[in-house]
């Protein structure tokens, strides 16, 4: 199924119905008073999130939703059936804008999770409901109210505990299908992964997690450069960031301050998130090529050389220090997980 993380859509919900101006008409009932029922009420556009759903492709081949609108009042007092609502499936983790603008009416964040975008409108009173002691007869009627009518954007953030975040071909595919059930694609060039990857890591018997493989970042990312910026939202709802980095590069310490810089440029939050840094590859490298790079120090932040974020040294290919590497994931994340 293709990957589609935005959508723009157009809601509208039903109008409510028109009331009824009648009077009672019966065989020896004299003087029959009103007797004209009300409009029913307009249905509502509601989203619902689906955990099933991973993608807001089906918003890409239809684009316009109407609720149904409120039938008119009968006589006889009877009033209209109200509308039936739209209820619009989309993934968790599905956040929901006013077009155009940066207010946001919704975050779906829970499975079954409902929230009513386009309210319905009311019901028009019948003449019935306008009758009085001093006006036995009125002739007064309502129309049905409009239903709300709006543009949205929908914007897919994935729900996950640990994001992987490297330079192209920095190994985070291959890791990602040794440690999960995952199955991305593997190549040996850059930006084999076009999609994020999502892959669930069992630690133990009731022990696990999420781990989301996002499209390689290059240095320009947050202006647009590569497929970073496309992607960089899915890491904004992680709790934990590992940055993978190729051992053999010429210069480790300066892959991680690009990847780094760009996180800050992009959401500055997202480098006050709890931090690893996970050297690959390492079975290219001769052992004491491997211990002298994991005594490389990775400054926690920008501008300042202490505190480090910790360090591992890993090979996916041959399982060196992948292990220990998920340990060290999942006690970032059992803080966490206790509040």
């Amino acid at each position: 199924m293709k990957f589609i993380d935005t959508a723009e859509i157009h809601v509208k919900a039903g109008d409510g119905g028109v009331g009824c101006v009648s009077f009672r008409r019966e065989k020896y009932v004299p003087k029959g008073g009103p007797d004209g029922g009300n409009g029913g009420r307009g249905g509502d556009v509601v989203l619902r999130a689906n955990r099933h759903l991973n993608t807001l492709l089906d918003f890409h081949y239809r684009r316009i939703y109407k609720a149904e609108r409120g039938e008119h009042g009968l006589g006889a007092r009877k009033s209209g059936k109200s509308g039936r609502p739209i209820v619009l499936e989309v993934p968790v983790g599905t956040l929901v804008k006013e077009a155009g603008t940066d207010n946001i009416i919704a975050d779906i964040v829970d499975d079954e999770q409902e929230v009513v975008v386009a309210k319905g409108g009311r019901g028009g009173r019948g003449n019935a409901a306008f009758a009085t002691a001093t006006n036995q007869a009125p002739r007064r009627y309502e129309r049905g109210e409009p239903g709300d009518e709006r543009d949205l954007e929908l914007e897919l953030k994935l729900l996950a505990d640990v994001g992987f975040v490297g330079l192209p071909n920095s190994g985070k595919s291959t890791l990602i299908s040794v440690i999960s059930a995952a199955k991305p694609k593997i190549a040996d060039y850059p930006f084999t992964t076009l999609v994020p990857n999502l892959g669930i890591v069992r630690v133990d018997i009731g022990k696990s997690f999420v781990v989301a493989d996002i499209p390689g970042l290059i240095e320009g990312a947050h202006l647009g450069k590569g497929l970073g910026l496309q992607f960089l939202r899915h890491i904004e709802r992680t709790r934990v960031l590992v940055f993978l980095i190729e051992a053999s590069s010429k210069n480790p310490v300066e892959d991680y301050r690009i990847l780094l810089n760009e996180l800050w440029l992009y959401n500055k939050d997202l480098v006050r998130k709890p931090r690893l840094v996970a050297l690959t590859k390492t079975d290219l490298l001769l052992r004491k090529d491997v211990d002298r790079l994991s005594k490389l120090q990775f400054p926690k932040h920008r501008t300042r050389q202490k505190p480090v974020v910790p360090c591992f040294t890993i090979s996916a290919v041959s399982g060196d220090g992948v292990d220990t590497l998920v340990g060290a994931m999942w006690n970032e994340l059992k803080p966490k997980r206790m509040e």
